[in-house]
């Protein structure tokens, strides 16, 4: 059986964190997904950029608000200057803003690779160095982890350097998503990387991440990789309650019992939903907002039921909680969970090729510094 997960002086028991995603993984969704877990696990908030936090942008201020039930509070960060992520990581030790710091260096979306950041970043070495030396060093004692990629291409891979890197420069924990920049969300995740840095850096604890759909597949990483933990994120969108199935499925690895999974009916996952934008509006103290942003959720919900075109149309374009809620009571509700819902959901795209600055990859030694205009002056989705 897994031993819990080391983050610092906390211990994560199962061994399983929810990662972080721009738009999704606020306050409410993380509410919800505690719930299902019945609190148990480790789960980040949206990333937060440096500049825009240290700046104390009025958005990024409210994402770092944690509920009171939120234990360890752990919070991601995006960087590219080591002094500005230097002063991020003070102000959260300084103030008791979280327990935990994580640092993004895996985004492979152009608008940040393009600037050198993201999953872009660790191909230059010393700057790399640079920003973890600063994020541990101002970080008061706060355990501080980072989430990456296997590198930005495939010609181009840097997770064996970056891992050696981090444990030099004091990182408690890496998380590796077996994909490239390049794969973007496409093609199949690379679990043997994830074995890879597992051996590579022995000092500290490897999570794995990429393809997890089921509880079933977190296990099986956990056995084929020898990973210390796993991250989820496609896997839980429009299904919060799959972090009570990672619990079930590491509490039966304890006991040798077959793990009991949720097959939720329509008319529960219906009142999942309803609870979900009703938390969404209180967060924002705003209850169209809430339903607004609560959108993009429908048809990660829906998945598999059969719901129908129109009133799956007017399920998107919903602007108040009746009615969401009127919406939802002209569903076939009694619908069982589909068959194959299980499976992949989310981004599935790939890319050719990373859009990166002129020059990025003549030298992975060079020493770089990235104009301030790479990170944004916003967190969030």
């Amino acid at each position: 059986m897994p031993q819990p997960l080391q983050i610092g002086p906390h211990q994560v028991t199962p061994p399983v964190v929810l990662a972080p995603m721009a738009g999704i993984t606020n306050a409410p969704f993380r509410t919800l997904c505690r719930e299902f877990s019945g609190g148990r696990g480790l789960f980040v908030s949206e990333m937060i950029t440096t500049r825009a936090l240290v700046e104390r942008n009025a958005k990024t201020m409210r994402l770092v608000h944690f509920d009171a039930t939120e234990k360890p509070r752990s919070l991601q960060l995006y960087g590219v200057d080591p002094e500005t992520v230097g002063r991020a990581a003070r102000m959260i030790a300084d103030e008791d803003l979280a327990d935990h710091i994580d640092l993004n260096f895996g985004c492979p979306v152009p608008k940040v690779t393009r600037k050198g950041g993201g999953s872009a970043l660790p191909y230059k070495r010393p700057l790399l160095r640079a920003i973890l030396r600063a994020a541990v060093g101002n970080a008061g004692g706060l355990p501080v982890t980072m989430k990456m990629r296997k590198g930005i291409d495939d010609d181009h891979l840097t997770y064996l350097d970056a891992g050696r890197i981090a444990v030099d420069e004091g990182v408690t924990a890496i998380a590796l998503h077996g994909r490239t920049a390049a794969q973007h969300y496409g093609g199949q995740a690379d679990w043997s990387a994830i074995a890879r840095l597992r051996e590579a850096v022995p000092e500290i604890p490897v999570i794995g991440n990429g393809d997890i759909w089921s509880a079933a597949d977190a296990v099986r990483m956990v056995r084929e990789t020898g990973c210390d933990g796993v991250v989820v994120g496609r896997g839980c969108l429009g299904r919060p309650w799959l972090f009570g199935d990672l619990v079930a499925a590491f509490d039966a690895l304890a006991t040798g019992a077959e793990p009991a999974y949720a097959r939720p009916s329509l008319r529960e996952v219906a009142a999942v939903m309803l609870r979900h934008a009703r938390l969404l509006g209180e967060w924002q103290e705003d209850e169209a907002r809430g339903v607004i942003d609560f959108r993009k959720h429908v048809a990660w919900y829906t998945k598999g039921f059969t719901v129908g075109s129109e009133l799956r149309r007017a399920l998107a374009v919903a602007g108040s909680l009746d009615e969401l809620a009127g919406l939802l009571d002209q569903l076939d509700l009694d619908q069982p969970w589909p068959v194959g819902a299980d499976g992949p959901r989310g981004r599935t795209s790939g890319r050719n090729r990373v859009t990166l600055p002129d020059g990025w990859l003549d030298d992975p030694n060079a020493v770089t510094h990235i104009d301030a205009d790479a990170e944004l002056a916003t967190s969030g989705g």
